[in-house]
C-alpha cells in the first residue's frame, strides 16, 4: 500500500517545527514522524537512490532512525521501502505525515501529490536556537541554516501547485496558535480539533507563549544581531521580517576568515564538552582513517550521548 498524499513539514531546524508536529500528531486522524531526513538525505544531486545495501548501512547507525524501529523490507525497492516507514508510524489515523530539514525538494520524486506546509520563523531566531545547540558557533554561521532551508523552499514552492503547498509563520502560530492551526487543518482537509493543544500534557514543551516571540531582541547583542543582518538582511526582507536598525557590517575576506575559524573552533569545543575528549578524539580518527566498523561503534555511543542530552 502506497501514501500518495503525505503531508510534509519542512523548514530550517530550529524554526519551531517540533512544536507544530506535537501539534499535528495530537489530531485525531493525523499521525506524525519526526526528522525523517532519513527518507531523503542519501539521495544524490541529480536526484538519484541510494545503492539499497550503502542506504541499509547507512541507516544501521543513524539516531533518529533506531529510535523509530522501523522495520527493513529488502524486497522492497528505494521509494516503497521509504514510504512504508510512513505506514508503520500511522497508528490507524488516516493522514500521515513527516517533518524534513534537509533536502525536502527530493521529496516529491517519491511523493509527487504530497502536500508541503512550510515553517517560516526569523533567522536571527533560527541561528541564535543553533548556537545553543552546538550546530553553529557563530551567529554569522548560524544563519547558514536558514538561508539554505529556505532557499530549497524558494526553488520547490515555484515547483508545487497552490493546493499543495502553504507557508505559517512561527510568530504568527504562537501568538494565534487556534487560528493558525484551523488554517492549517482546512489545509490538510481535517477540522481543528482541540485536542492538538494536549502535547502539553505528554511533552516537555509548554503551550504557546507569545513572550518567545523574537528572544534575539533581548538575548543578542549588537555586534551578533549585525553579523546576522549582513547576510540575510534582503532575506529577512523579503519575507517580511524588519532589520533591527543597526548598521550593517561589511563583509570583506578577513572577516569570513576569522568568523569562519571561531565557528570552527566553537563547534569543537562543544562537541569536546559533550562527548569527553576520549570519545571525542576517536570520533575525529575514525572519520579521518575512514575505519567504517570502528566509526560505527562511536557514532553508537555519540548516539547515545546526543539521546541522553535530548532528555
Amino acid at each position: 500500500m502506497n501514501i500518495t498524499t503525505p503531508i510534509f513539514l519542512v523548514g530550517a531546524e530550529r524554526s519551531g517545527t517540533t512544536l507544530l508536529r506535537l501539534m499535528l500528531d495530537h489530531h485525531p486522524k493525523i499521525a506524525f514522524n519526526y526528522e525523517f531526513e532519513f527518507a531523503v538525505d542519501q539521495i544524490d544531486a541529480t536526484g538519484n537512490f541510494p545503492d539499497l545495501s550503502t542506504y541499509y548501512e547507512y541507516l544501521a547507525y543513524h539516531r533518529i532512525f533506531l529510535e523509530t524501529d522501523f522495520k527493513i523490507d529488502e524486497n522492497l525497492n528505494y521509494p516503497d521501502l521509504v514510504n512504508s516507514f510512513l505506514l508503520q508510524k500511522r497508528d490507524n489515523k488516516p493522514i500521515v505525515g513527516a517533518t524534513v530539514h534537509h533536502k525536502f525538494h527530493h521529496l516529491t520524486k517519491i511523493w509527487p501529490q504530497a502536500k508541503f506546509i512550510h515553517l517560516l520563523r526569523d533567522g536571527r531566531d533560527v541561528a541564535r536556537s543553533n548556537i545553543l545547540m552546538g550546530w553553529a558557533g557563530n551567529m554569522f554561521a548560524g544563519v547558514d541554516f536558514w538561508i539554505t532551508a529556505e532557499h530549497l523552499w524558494q526553488k520547490l514552492s515555484s515547483q508545487l501547485a497552490p493546493h499543495q503547498q502553504m507557508t505559517i509563520r512561527y510568530e504568527e502560530l504562537i501568538q494565534n496558535p487556534e487560528e493558525k492551526l484551523t488554517q492549517i487543518c482546512h489545509f490538510i482537509g481535517v477540522p481543528f480539533d482541540k485536542t492538538m493543544f494536549d502535547y502539553a500534557k505528554t511533552s516537555t514543551y509548554s503551550l504557546p507563549d507569545p513572550k518567545i516571540v523574537e528572544r534575539w531582541r533581548k538575548q543578542l547583542t549588537d555586534c551578533e544581531i549585525q553579523l546576522a543582518e549582513s547576510k540575510i538582511a534582503d532575506l529577512l526582507t523579503e519575507r517580511g521580517y524588519p532589520l533591527s536598525g543597526l548598521p550593517l557590517l561589511k563583509i570583506t575576506p578577513w572577516l569570513r576568515w576569522r568568523k569562519y575559524i571561531h565557528n570552527r573552533f566553537m563547534k569543537n569545543l562543544f562537541r569536546l564538552r559533550r562527548y569527553s575528549l576520549n570519545l571525542y578524539l576517536q570520533d575525529v580518527l575514525s572519520r579521518h582513517l575512514h575505519l567504517k566498523n570502528w566509526q560505527k561503534r562511536v557514532r553508537l555511543r555519540i548516539n547515545a550521548c546526543e539521546q541522553k542530552h535530548l532528555k
